[in-house]
């Protein structure tokens, strides 16, 4: 079992001038310690959900291309990227920089953008839940062309490309990785079995993601696709320094289904978190 660490919050310290210091030694110490990878939210205002919309947030892959240059091994991504913040032939252009940059460290976490309030505030078209979808898979189908030998055009209902050039191309190879995050059952997972080399669930229980990876394998049956070549992934939603057994049990129940990585999150201090954390490496590393 891999871990990875999802840096969500940049309100830890409260002082904007230490949030770069912060990140790069929580960074470099989750790099130092074991973590197989590090991600952040693609958000401009903090999810109400976890807080308030005022409260500090970077732009992601702006933060992760910071933290490629103090790491250097673990994989760097967006958890996930908002289909609706950027057009997609910028995209690909945006994760080959940060691969290239990386030394062919990035993946393509992407999504269907939800955050209203974010999207109205910031003059984000706000278009229908249907209409996201079809540009979701628009831009899969895009980045996966440009990543390809092929430079034609793209042309779909949503966006037109007269030309798919992308120099230089990718460091990883094929390409980097794509991953689908949601648990939608008739679209999100339907998109993984067609485009994605991994998925990501959200770890509200065993029994849940278990009946989200049996829709996961029937999508590939249909599609025809290899359901063992899918790397699946969680977000881990418990606190897990408060009952560390709890996690590691919870953890071993995940492994069994077949989630190979656990997505946490610090809900204090990063380097502290990161820090405590470090003990239970090598115990996941046995799942």
């Amino acid at each position: 079992m891999d871990l990875s660490l999802h840096y969500w919050n940049f309100s830890t310290p409260s002082d904007p001038a230490r949030i770069a210091n912060t990140l790069s030694t929580a960074a470099k110490l989750a790099e130092q310690v074991g973590f197989a990878e590090l991600t952040v939210m693609d958000h401009y205002f903090q999810m109400e959900e976890a807080g308030t919309a005022d409260e500090p947030m970077v732009e992601a892959y702006t933060t992760l291309g910071y933290v490629a240059g103090v790491t250097e091994r673990m994989r760097l991504a967006v958890l996930v990227t908002g289909v609706m913040s950027r057009y997609p032939g910028l995209l690909a252009k945006i994760v080959t920089t940060l691969d290239v940059l990386s030394g062919g460290r990035a993946q393509l976490g992407i999504g269907a953008s939800w955050y209203e309030r974010e999207q109205l505030g910031l003059g984000v078209p706000l278009v229908p839940v249907r209409e996201r979808f079809e540009r979701l898979e628009e831009t899969l189908q895009i980045c996966l062309q440009m990543w390809s030998d092929n430079n034609g055009p793209y042309n779909g209902e949503h966006y037109q490309l007269a030309e798919t050039l992308c120099v230089p191309a990718p460091l990883s190879r094929p390409r980097p990785p794509i991953l689908i995050g949601g648990a939608g059952e008739r679209k999100t997972l339907l998109l993984v079995a067609r485009y994605a080399d991994a998925c990501n669930l959200f770890a509200s229980s065993p029994e849940d993601v278990a009946h989200k990876l049996d829709v996961l394998r029937s999508h590939c049956e249909t599609e025809r696709r290899d359901y063992d070549a899918i790397r699946k992934t969680a977000l881990y939603m418990g606190a897990v320094l408060d009952d560390p057994g709890a996690f590691l049990a919870d953890a071993e129940r995940y492994a069994a289904l077949g989630i190979t990585q656990l997505s946490v999150m610090p809900d204090r201090e990063p380097v502290e978190y990161v820090q405590r954390l470090a003990d239970l490496l090598p115990r996941l590393s046995e799942l």
